[in-house]
């Protein structure tokens, strides 16, 4: 029997050989646990994180409303630093829940995927 996590990293290899982030157009990683919530924009072709942010430090609201406004902080830092545009990389969580709500707030922020 293959666990939950195992299943997880095995969608998540399959993911990343089809995505990966150049500097014209980095790749917006997503990973969540079951308190928090993390982002990052990552340059794959220098291995380098070029902006980040996480739920860390937010208390008001659901889970939900938290990851749409990590997203909408993400794109913020990621337009600052001169990012408009990234390839979105769920990580092998299933695209719903609070992976869609943060992919609906850097939208809403101004990133293109």
């Amino acid at each position: 029997m293959i666990s939950k996590k195992e299943r997880r990293l095995k969608i998540k290899a399959r993911i990343r050989g089809r995505i990966s982030g150049t500097a014209e157009r980095p790749r917006l990683s997503v990973f969540r646990s079951n308190k928090q919530i993390y982002a990052q924009v990552i340059n794959d072709e220098v291995a380098h994180t070029l902006v980040s942010a996480s739920s860390k430090g937010i208390t008001e609201g659901t889970k939900s409303e938290i990851a749409a406004k990590v997203g909408e902080m993400i794109a913020k830092k990621a337009i600052e630093a001169g990012i408009t545009t990234v390839v979105f990389d769920r990580n092998g969580f299933l695209f719903h829940g609070r992976i869609k709500s943060l992919a609906d707030g850097a939208r809403k922020g101004g990133l293109k995927f």
